[in-house]
Formats: structure tokens, C-alpha cells, sequence
């Protein structure tokens, strides 16, 4: 009999189911939208009850459009949308609110009053390795509790359960039985102390957390329960492989070593550099996480997050009309006026990392009368580049050194004006990834892994779709990060 191993990439914006054979293949994938809910305050929320039927429906359906019997399915792994926040009731399996999106910047109140306590800012960043902001859950919770009655009641019978988006699918998955999270979820909380590797007492007190509303933090490598998928196996399979998305594309990247590094362009954009397993705090503006924790070793990343990559083509499209489809993008790019000095900075919901300016708003600097479409698509392709530069750049300050290559994954590489402007603003090679799945398949091959379907080498199983060189002449490299730089410092000083 085949052993197949079932991926599921719950992100953003939709979920995916893969289907993986036991020599590391994908044979199939489907995926399923979720509805992205935002408020005239420009909150963004998604409902977790049907993220959960979608997670049930793509892990059935990937199966069912192919002739593998559920009998032969192994295992299943997860890699899911990070920072996202979800609360619910144990007693009912019922969410007690929308989820609070990793986008939404909400609680910004919260952060500033933690701020207010003399020296908690400090105490957060150095326990956590994350600077104070309300993209990470620990404020996004501390508004749940203190915002929605539901919450309180919950927490007040003992029965509030709070987690990122792997928990809840673990608990989806396992009916109930299981409430887990990973340690590169964990890590991205907020709440966790990435030298003991527990959830820190102090800090969650100062976020008004109780640890006993927290999921216990297991391997990622590790079983998380037992699923049937809703009674579509005959029999329960092991959850192997639990993943934060871009800490699963770094491991299918195979970013093992110390030094390497990779970008996840998806409506987001997550960089990051594998640091070994010695904590690296940051001292220019990154976040410190753990890229994941296997067989009981723990390792390290420093990463910086872009909120507007993908999402800006979307915009183009969705808002603004500009496009049709993202794929018009790179001819419009090539179209444009090459001396044209427009750029767009994507703060719609604030600037992250290295910045973080949680007030910005997105602005445009340096049109003419003879800007025109294509000239201001441009500078929204190039602003992806530039906020990917800036993460770099601020790695690159943390290390010492400059970076020697970057692998990158996900949809917007397909743009080739974007990869060879991002290639020459690190100056630097960019290595493409041949296949876009590379979350769903970093947590399916770790799950294949821990169930001994396969090594590490694993990752080789799809090369690079190609590699681009930087060409951009140095003196042009830096006007253009010049312009950038001071279109940033403007965002910033925008500030109302």
C-alpha cells in the first residue's frame, strides 16, 4: 500500500489542501477562499468557523479528485496564517468573536498603554524578541478579553481558550480533544520566552493573560493528536508538522544551515535568516523567533515582516481597477517611464518591520502630470521590493554581513520585473523557487519526515525555476534607495 501525507496551508486568504505521495511529489492541490471581513475602521477579521469547514472540506476534497484511497493517507501537516488570533469556548467549540487578523491594527491602544509601564516595552522585546505592536497576539488578546463579553464569561468558567491558527485546527481537526500550538507560533505570540521556551508570566501580566487560556506548546515535528477528518479516514492518522507558513517555506527552502535566508511573497511578505540555535536579538528594528523546534532542538531566525506584498497587486485590482489581473503588473513595469520617481509606501495599516510606525498611512510621492498608469503601478510593484530591501538591509546590520543570496517562494515571483528589481536592490542573487506551495510543503515533508517517509533531502525534490543576477548600476541602486528612504521618512512624519 502508498502512504500519502495531506498538507494544509490555512493562510490569508483562502486554505489549501495538497496531497503529497511518499516519495515527497505533489500530486494535488486544491483551494478554497475565505471571506476577508473589514470594518469601516478598517479592521480585518476572518470567521474561524468556516476557516474550519474549509480546512475539512480541501483535506476530503484533495483526496476525493484523485484515485488515492483514504486509506492510505499517513499522515496530515499543517502550515497556517501566523499572528492571527482566535478565541473560543471549550464547553461549546464555538468561537466567541471573529478571528483578529494578523493585518488589523486594532489594538494599538493596548500597546500603548503596556508602553506606559515603565520599562515593559523593554521587557517585552527582550523576553520575546518582538518589539511592542499590535500585529502580534498578545495585544490582539488582551482587546478580545477586554472588548467581548463572550470572552470574559469564558475565561471567567474556565473555559476561554486563545491561540494562533494552528491551535484551532488542531481542535478542529482532533474534534476537541487536542489544544496545541507550535513553537514557531508560540514564538510569534508575543507571550513566549524565547530563552526558557514557556509562556512568560510576567509578560502575559501585562497583557492582563491568564497562561491557562494559552495552548500547550509542543515539537514541531511532533504528534499533535489524532484526526479522521470529520469520519472521511476509516481509521485516525497522526498531526505531524505544524508550522508557521513562513517558517515552513523557510524549511522547505532548506534553510538549515546558519546564515541562509528566504522570502515568502504572499499578501505578505516574511524574510528570514536561519541564526543556528543561539537567541540573536535584534538591534535594527527585526523581530528574534524561533524557526521552529524539532526532535527538542530549538533553533533561531531573525525576520522582519512586509504587511503589503501580494496584497498591494490586489489593491491595483480590486480597489483602484488599474489591472485586470496581477500578471498584467510586469508589462505594465517594463512599459513605464524608466526615469519616472514615483513611490507609493503601502502603510495602509501602519509600517512593520524595520520601521514600525503603527500610525502611517500609505502615501505617494513624486508624481507629474506625466505619471500615468503604468508609472504608478510601477511604484507599487517596486514598493514590494523596497520594503523586502529594508528587512535585508537591517539583517544584514545584525549579522555583519551582507547577504550572499536570497531564495524566494510564493506567487508574486512569477513577476519578473519584481524579482530582477529586487535582485538589484540587495544586490545580490535571487533564487526562485519552482513551485509555490512551499508552505504547504515545508509542514507535508516534515510530517513525512517524523512519520520516516523520507530525509531532509526531501527538499530537493523541486529545484529552482531560475536564479537572477543583480544588473542595476551602483550609482542608480542608490538613488533609487534614497528616493525610497526619504518617501519613508515622509510616511512617517505624515503621521496625524
Amino acid at each position: 500500500m502508498s502512504r500519502y501525507i495531506i498538507g494544509i496551508d490555512q493562510s490569508t486568504q483562502g486554505t489549501k489542501g495538497l496531497l503529497v505521495d511518499e516519495g515527497g511529489h505533489l500530486i494535488n492541490r486544491l483551494d478554497r477562499p475565505h471571506k476577508q471581513i473589514v470594518s469601516d475602521a478598517g479592521w480585518v477579521s476572518h470567521d474561524p468557523s468556516e476557516i474550519a469547514a474549509n480546512v475539512l472540506a480541501v483535506a476530503r476534497a484533495v483526496v476525493e479528485e484523485t484515485s488515492v484511497d483514504p486509506a492510505e493517507i499517513a499522515g496530515v501537516g499543517i502550515s497556517n496564517q501566523r499572528e492571527t488570533t482566535v478565541a473560543w469556548d471549550a464547553r461549546t467549540g464555538e468561537p466567541v468573536c471573529d478571528a483578529v487578523v494578523w493585518q488589523c491594527a486594532r489594538a494599538q491602544g493596548v500597546c500603548e498603554r503596556v508602553s506606559q509601564v515603565a520599562g515593559a516595552a523593554e521587557l517585552v522585546r527582550d523576553r520575546t524578541g518582538l518589539v511592542l505592536s499590535p500585529y502580534y497576539p498578545a495585544s490582539k488578546i488582551a482587546w478580545i478579553i477586554e472588548n467581548i463579553p463572550a470572552a470574559r464569561r469564558a475565561a471567567d468558567r474556565g473555559d476561554l481558550r486563545l491561540g494562533t491558527i494552528d491551535s484551532w485546527v488542531v481542535w478542529t481537526l482532533t474534534g476537541g480533544r487536542e489544544f496545541r500550538c507550535d513553537y514557531s507560533n508560540a514564538s510569534r505570540t508575543q507571550l513566549f520566552n524565547l530563552q526558557t521556551l514557556t509562556w512568560d508570566a510576567e509578560v502575559c501580566d501585562l497583557f492582563g493573560i491568564d497562561t491557562a487560556w494559552l495552548p500547550r506548546v509542543t515539537d514541531s515535528d511532533a504528534c499533535f493528536g489524532m484526526t479522521d477528518l470529520g469520519g472521511f479516514l476509516p481509521t485516525p492518522v497522526p498531526i505531524h508538522g505544524v508550522l508557521g507558513d513562513s517558517h515552513a517555506a523557510l524549511f522547505a527552502q532548506g534553510c538549515f544551515e546558519r546564515g541562509m535566508a528566504k522570502a515568502t511573497l504572499g499578501t505578505g511578505s516574511s524574510v528570514m535568516m536561519n541564526v543556528g540555535t543561539e537567541f540573536v536579538p535584534s538591534t535594527h528594528g527585526l523581530s528574534s523567533s524561533l524557526s521552529w523546534r524539532m526532535g527538542g532542538v530549538a533553533e533561531y531566525v531573525l525576520e522582519g515582516n512586509v504587511t503589503y506584498a501580494g496584497a498591494v497587486k490586489t489593491w491595483l485590482r480590486d480597489d483602484l481597477e488599474l489591472i485586470a489581473n496581477p500578471e498584467e503588473v510586469t508589462d505594465l513595469c517594463y512599459a513605464a517611464n524608466p526615469e519616472s520617481r514615483v513611490y507609493l509606501v503601502p502603510a495602509f495599516t501602519g509600517l512593520g518591520a524595520p520601521h514600525w510606525c503603527a500610525e502611517a498611512e500609505a502615501c505617494a510621492f513624486g508624481m507629474t502630470r506625466a505619471t500615468g498608469r503604468a508609472e504608478f503601478v510601477k511604484a507599487a510593484d517596486e514598493s514590494i521590493a523596497f520594503q523586502i530591501f529594508d528587512v535585508i538591509d537591517a539583517m544584514s546590520e545584525d549579522c555583519g554581513a551582507p547577504l550572499a543570496e536570497l531564495r524566494v517562494d510564493g506567487g508574486p515571483t512569477r513577476d519578473a520585473y519584481l524579482m530582477q528589481f529586487e535582485s538589484d536592490l540587495i544586490d545580490a542573487p535571487v533564487r526562485i523557487a519552482s513551485n509555490d506551495e512551499m508552505s504547504g510543503l515545508g509542514a507535508a515533508w516534515t510530517c513525512g519526515i517524523a512519520l520516516g517517509l523520507y530525509t531532509r533531502d526531501v527538499v530537493d525534490t523541486y529545484g529552482a525555476r531560475g536564479a537572477v543576477e543583480p544588473s542595476m548600476p551602483a550609482e542608480k541602486r542608490r538613488e533609487k534607495i534614497d528616493g525610497w528612504r526619504h518617501a519613508v521618512r515622509a510616511t512617517m512624519a505624515y503621521v496625524r
